[in-house]
């Protein structure tokens, strides 16, 4: 299990179990109460509840705006990545 603080928005993922695609690598496209990945293999996203995401995660692969990331072909970079204005 990975602490809390040590993923953030835009970041890429590896989880214990491959998606459908046989693909481990997963972007973080949204943090809150639940978190949604998006499927760097075939660009599914999908949605699980914090405790259970923090439970499947098995390491952090790249951080936010990494060069690496930006080969990839369903990358988003972070700053495209909408984010609630909360503070009104």
């Amino acid at each position: 299990m990975i602490k809390n603080d040590s993923y953030d928005l835009g970041d890429t993922v590896q989880m214990k179990k491959p998606h459908a695609c046989q693909t481990n690598d997963w972007e973080i496209v949204r943090m809150g109460a639940d978190i949604r990945l998006r499927c760097m293999g075939c660009g599914r996203t999908i949605m699980m509840p914090r405790a259970e995401f923090t439970k499947k995660l098995k390491k952090v692969l790249t951080k936010a705006n990494d060069p690496i990331n930006a080969k990839k072909e369903y990358y988003l970079p972070k700053d495209r990545i909408a984010r609630p204005n909360l503070l009104k």
